[in-house]
């Protein structure tokens, strides 16, 4: 964290690259980084000990873990053991979608940040090298900005919050360039929707076939640790 920084920022971390980079970013631009990760029943615990290593090394302000039910719902691949993860391109929005996901991540970021007293919520969506869900869309980030702004006591009587996607406008090799700018070690990262106990990664689904694409594109070498 730069010593310098002042303003609090809360991040969401995944333990994906996406959010690696983010928080790079945000560090970079002196904001003090609150760190927020959720156990919503997601198929694997991977990306949560990757997002604690990130963290860690990161040095951020605070890392906090939400535990959520979504698995109790069900109705998406990486929540439902019952339906396959698929590994071949999907037309239209895939399976892999986790309803409303985005909507309730950034809802609880939003009450941490009017706890913490901070303006600005950051989250690695992107609307290039992505898979289609709906609430990567740069419309859905300037909706729930607006709603931020609506909901809370900090944006009726104070500053207000703004919601900061960095990475909606770039490919997955301009991510990762971003990234190794600002030192982040993608190595610490997992991306696979079915990685194994241990992270390794299956080298087949839509994560991982964008994710390798990425740093093939970016001409750097890939530094997945697949199964």
């Amino acid at each position: 964290m730069s010593k310098s920084a002042s303003r609090k920022a809360v991040v969401l971390l995944s333990g994906g690259l996406d959010s690696a980079t983010i928080l790079a970013m945000a560090q970079a631009d002196g904001y003090a980084c609150y760190t927020m990760s959720f156990d919503y029943g997601q198929r694997h615990r991977a990306e949560l000990h990757a997002a604690e290593a990130i963290a860690s090394v990161a040095g951020v302000a605070e890392h906090k873990v939400i535990g959520l039910d979504l698995n109790g719902m069900g109705g998406s691949a990486l929540t439902d053991s019952s339906i396959a993860v698929p590994e071949s391109e999907q037309i239209g929005i895939p399976v892999t979608y986790v309803p409303a996901r985005n909507t309730v991540f950034l809802s609880l970021a939003l009450g941490w940040a009017e706890v913490i007293g901070a303006g600005d919520i950051f989250i690695g969506v992107n609307a290039v090298d992505y898979s289609g869900y709906p609430d990567c869309r740069p419309a859905f980030i300037e909706a729930f900005e607006r709603v931020a702004n609506l909901a809370t006591r900090e944006g009726v009587e104070g500053a207000g919050f703004r919601i900061r996607a960095p990475l909606q406008q770039m490919s997955k090799a301009e991510i990762i360039r971003a990234g190794l700018e600002r030192g982040v070690d993608y190595s610490l990262t997992v991306s696979c929707y079915q990685a194994d106990p241990k992270g390794l990664a299956c080298g087949r689904c839509d994560s991982c076939r964008l994710r390798s694409a990425g740093f093939a594109a970016a001409g750097v070498d890939d530094p997945t640790r697949y199964a």
